[in-house]
């Protein structure tokens, strides 16, 4: 079986062949009338006369009958006695005819004047014969067809006029007169025929070709009048498969004539798996040849077959209703299908719509991502981040997907999370890579300002499953058409940088209250006050950051892309406002411009490593049995137990004090000086980004601080 192309995509021939009999035996179609005559032996056309006497021997009065009762056979495509068909080797579409060199030259010039008229009558005739097999196509199919119709009307004229010539009614100058106003139209469609012939146009490129044929003869009422019949007729069975797919969404299209295309290899389910899915762009999409007069209304077109298509997809059988006067038969001068393919599609546009919203809540589903992976109800997580802080802790290779998942669960269950019906469409996932790394790979976003040496900080950081840690969602089919494997990947990323804020502020948190323990017993040395100042000031810089991420960016954009959703007319409009959320969000967030977050990462490593250390240093201080513990907040009630009683006491602690100070210090200076370099930063990226401005006070107020 052979293959063709339909839509750029290989599909097996299933289109039926016209029998070879049919072509091998020419009695059947017509075509012996047009067949060559060979000499015998030769294998060369023939163009002597077979006649007994030419025809200069007879009176010329007795010429003219001879001549007429010719040109009414060559008329319908057979040989005369003194008129013969000529065909030109390797030109099928060549014909001319032939007279007696013997006959009048007044006649011969007569006969000459219709011949025009013969040869476009044989170019239809083999046009018709030959595009009214399978492999045409329904346009060519019924371009035949009313070319046939035609014809029957020409062979009808014929036969009146041999019946005036049977009568002795008929004269060579009365032939003449009767066959001069069909020359200019048989002429026009000949002109087409042989374009369409010589190009093998099929479907729209057929319609676009009598069309402008027929604007070209806009100063021949009855050629264009003939023309736009023709294309009328052609149009036809197009818009049969056009009124199909905007009323029911389905393509029948047996001979891949239709501009919209249909990738089947393309599922549904590639939206919940694959980052660069293309189904919603690609499952149906417009070819290069579209008929002129709906090539304004193209998209519109595109556009409402595949909402009709989602509604099936989700086992709606949905049609759009369909009066007597809304059908798509013809396509005029007062455009009334346009508004018909605009009512269609409003049709089809708030029934999805309606679908999406209503039964299967859209909205609901957006709320429940944002609680979990934008952070809005962050009790859940907090609980999360105690319980799962010991397999957080380890290597990503290390840690145990179905544990991390188990306590993901208990946390949900006996937060406030557990009276979210969503809850359990939430799932525990640890990545491969850092934050940093993953945003490299995904080359869609719009990174500005990419960093050569952006993997020098990560090798820094001993990864762990606080840096990879993310969560997943699950979306099912129609959602995913909003909630896609992309979208999902963003919301993912804006995840794992507000996570790992938590986290850092939480380790803050620690180390702040050992200091406070310290305090409460009365070691309020110059160690402890340094150390005390930069935590609170590394303390304001990670609050700063989060509060900025979330009161100033996510909440802000989230109320406009609410607002927005709730006005959407189509579910292309829901799916742009979602994906410029989710744009401005990763903006705003700072994850697309690699020079801030290669700074904001410096900052919280160092504040990470600060709390390490500075917990490890205060509680390895000679303080007998303190029970500190570098990742537990402090016993404040075991520090009233060890009250300093003695000077010597004070001496002894004095180089731990220096060892204090000294780590202090460096940190400090580091610190100040990663902030330094980012406060002209955000300040110079504040006057192209206004939404760094409340970032940049923030962060320099926290500098002037130091």
């Amino acid at each position: 079986m052979e293959s063709i192309k339909i839509g750029g995509v290989a599909v097996a021939d299933s289109r039926p062949s016209t029998p070879r009999w049919n072509l091998d035996r020419p009695f059947l179609t017509g075509r012996f009338h047009q067949e060559t005559k060979l000499a015998s032996g030769s294998g060369e056309l023939k163009d002597s006369f077979d006649v007994e006497k030419a025809i200069g021997c007879y009176h010329a009065a007795i010429q003219e009958l001879i001549v007429i009762d010719d040109i009414l056979s060559a008329l319908v495509g057979i040989e005369g006695r003194y008129i013969s068909i000529k065909r030109i080797q390797g030109k099928e579409d060549t014909v001319t005819f032939q007279v007696d060199p013997s006959m009048d030259l007044t006649l011969q010039e007569s006969a000459k004047q219709i011949f025009p008229l013969c040869e476009s009558y044989l170019l239809i005739n083999q046009f018709v014969e030959s595009r009214s097999q399978f492999k045409s196509g329904l346009v060519n199919h019924a371009f035949a067809a009313a070319l046939r119709a035609l014809l029957l009307d020409y062979q009808a004229m014929v036969a009146q006029l041999e019946h005036q010539f049977r009568l002795a009614r008929l004269s060579i100058q009365g032939l003449w007169f009767y066959c001069q106003p069909m020359i200019g139209s048989m002429q026009a469609l000949s002109i087409v025929i042989k374009k369409v012939s010589a190009n093998n146009f099929v479907g729209s490129t057929v319609l676009n070709l009598l069309q402008s044929q027929a604007k070209a003869m806009a100063g021949d009422h009855v050629v264009r009048s003939l023309l736009e019949k023709m294309t009328q007729c052609a149009n036809t069975a197009y818009l049969q498969i056009l009124e199909r797919w905007v009323y029911e969404g389905i393509i029948d299209d047996p001979y891949g004539e239709f501009f919209i295309s249909e990738n089947k290899s393309l599922q549904k389910e590639s939206l919940t798996e694959d980052y660069d899915a293309k189904y919603w762009q690609q499952r149906y999409s417009l070819k290069d040849d579209i008929p002129s007069f709906l090539a304004s209304a193209a998209e519109t077109i595109l556009t409402t077959g595949k909402y009709l298509n989602v509604m099936r997809e989700c086992g709606h059988s949905i049609q759009v209703p369909i009066a007597e006067n809304s059908k798509l038969t013809s396509v005029g001068s007062n455009h009334h299908y346009l508004e018909r393919i605009k009512a269609a599609y409003d049709y089809a546009s708030g029934e999805l719509l309606n679908l999406i919203k209503e039964k299967y809540d859209l909205m609901a589903k957006l709320r429940s991502i944002k609680h979990y992976l934008l952070l809005d109800q962050g009790d859940f997580l907090v609980h999360f981040m105690d319980i799962a802080r010991e397999e957080l802790a380890k290597k990503p290779d290390d840690i145990s997907a179905v544990k991390l998942q188990s306590l993901l669960d208990l946390a949900l269950r006996t937060t406030a999370a557990a009276a979210d019906p969503c809850h359990e469409d939430l799932a525990s996932c640890v990545e491969k890579t850092t934050l940093l790394q993953r945003l490299n790979t995904l080359k869609d976003l719009d990174i500005h300002q990419a960093v050569s040496d952006s993997n020098h900080l990560e090798e820094l950081v001993n990864v762990t499953g606080l840096e990879t840690f993310s969560l997943s969602y699950k979306v099912q089919w129609p959602l995913s058409l909003v909630i896609s494997r992309k979208a999902l990947t963003k919301y993912q990323l804006i995840f794992r940088f507000l996570f790992h804020c938590k986290h850092v502020n939480r380790q803050l948190c620690a180390a702040w209250q050992v200091h406070q323990g310290v305090r409460r017993v009365d070691m309020q040395g110059i160690a402890i006050s340094v150390s005390s100042l930069l935590c609170r000031n590394m303390l304001k810089f990670i609050n700063s950051l989060v509060h900025y991420l979330t009161f100033e960016v996510l909440e802000p954009n989230w109320h406009v892309m609410h607002n927005s959703l709730q006005k959407a007319k189509s579910i292309d409009e829901v799916i742009q406002y979602h994906e410029f959320f989710l744009e401005k969000c990763l903006r705003e967030c700072l994850l697309l411009s690699p020079v801030l977050m290669k700074k904001v990462e410096k900052l919280k490593l160092l504040c990470l490593q600060y709390a390490v250390a500075i917990q490890r240093l205060i509680t390895t201080m000679d303080i007998p049995s303190t029970g500190l513990s570098p990742d537990t907040c402090l016993d404040i009630d075991k520090y009233k137990q060890l009250k300093l009683k003695s000077h010597s006491q004070k001496l002894k602690l004095a180089p731990e004090n220096a060892t204090i100070i000294e780590s202090v210090l460096k940190f400090e200076r580091e610190f100040s000086a990663e902030l330094q370099s980012l406060g002209p930063i955000l300040s110079n990226s504040s006057r192209a980004e206004p939404y760094l401005t409340h970032l940049a006070q923030w962060i320099l107020g926290v500098g002037k601080e130091q």
